[in-house]
């Protein structure tokens, strides 16, 4: 083998040699990259809760307004209900015979909901004479209730009307101040729906008492 010959060998594995090398590199490189993105979309339980398990806990918190706005709505439905039932057979217009069926639709469920949450909170669904609560807000004295099962025709369908309008201003006035004060989302939910509901009751109450 000629020295010129030797010579070239070596050139050519010096040149295999430093490829090899490169292309090692390259993929160390590569390696490295993906294990950073890999570790950066990792969640390491660092304290960062997800949008949805903040959610539920904000939805199961409650505070004194939320548990106040149960005991006071709860007996306030039962008497919208019962006044409801009581339009099956004294109700002569169509319109009160409707909107009371739509009254006891819409609170039977509400008056569920809310003693379930009472429930829950280990807080008492029954008012009694639990101190600092009144029976305001539109709610019906004994006599009035009586007056009413007494009437039949127009005349239970006005003082229906009437009686159910001062019912429903009272539950909208402390609907309105739940959504100002509690805490608890299906509770500031409910209490929405009870104003916007309540409030198109109230205007179609009025409605019919004027035509009455």
């Amino acid at each position: 083998m000629t020295v010129f010959t030797r010579a070239l060998r070596r050139k050519s594995a010096r040149r295999i040699a430093a490829v090899g090398v490169v292309t090692t590199g390259a993929l160390l490189l590569s390696a490295c990259s993906n294990d950073s993105n890999d570790m950066g979309s990792m969640d390491h339980g660092s304290g960062h809760s997800s949008p949805a398990a903040t959610e539920t806990a904000t939805a199961g918190a409650y505070n004194d307004a939320d548990v106040h706005f149960a005991q006071m709505m709860i007996p306030h439905h039962e008497q919208a209900v019962e006044m409801a039932k009581l339009a099956d057979g004294r109700a002569a217009d169509s319109e009160i015979k409707s909107i009371a069926t739509k009254i006891e639709k819409a609170q039977d469920p509400e008056i569920k909901a809310m003693t379930g949450w009472l429930q829950s909170w280990g807080k008492p669904t029954a008012m009694g004479d639990m101190p600092g609560m009144d029976m305001g807000d539109g709610m019906m004295s004994d006599k009035a209730m009586e007056e009413l099962k007494a009437m039949k025709g127009t005349e239970f369908d006005k003082m229906f009307a009437q009686m159910m309008i001062d019912h429903h201003n009272g539950a909208i006035s402390m609907a309105k101040n739940e959504q100002k004060d509690g805490k608890h989302a299906d509770a500031v939910k409910m209490a929405g729906n009870i104003v916007t509901g309540q409030s198109a009751e109230v205007k179609q109450l009025q409605s019919i008492l004027n035509r009455l």
